[in-house]
């Protein structure tokens, strides 16, 4: 009986260290998001603007994605796992299309005949 409920606190405790982990991962998740949006209004040109969205969209994408794949694990059974396993493949997909995306985007831009930003154009 002992070890019943000495191996039910260690779960307990595993359980608790996986939901700070969720809580780190989305918090960080949020703050690269958040870094993306300001660099997203704070830069000058369509080209720099790209450079955030593209950047720190997939990394904030990522952490949060693999937390909800780890907070998934809660109840572990081989559906959960699979289930998290598709849920990396999300992450899988957004690392290879983002950066596709983000280079199809400035090659629009560029035949469309943007110029980029140069430190005479700073009044503009």
């Amino acid at each position: 009986v002992q070890g019943a409920v000495g191996s039910y606190q260690c779960f307990e405790r595993m359980l608790i260290m996986i939901d700070v982990i969720v809580i780190l991962l989305i918090i960080c998740g949020l703050v690269f998001f958040t870094g993306g949006a300001v660099g997203i209004l704070r830069f000058p040109d369509f080209y720099t603007r790209l450079h955030p969205a593209g950047k720190m969209d997939t990394l904030g994408s990522f952490l949060m994605v693999l937390a909800v794949a780890l907070f998934n694990l809660h109840e572990f059974s081989w559906a959960t796992v699979l289930t998290s396993l598709k849920i990396l493949l999300i992450v899988l997909f957004v690392f290879i299309l983002n950066p596709t995306a983000t280079h199809a985007i400035v090659d629009a831009g560029f035949r469309a005949g943007m110029r980029p930003w140069t430190k005479k154009d700073r009044g503009k």
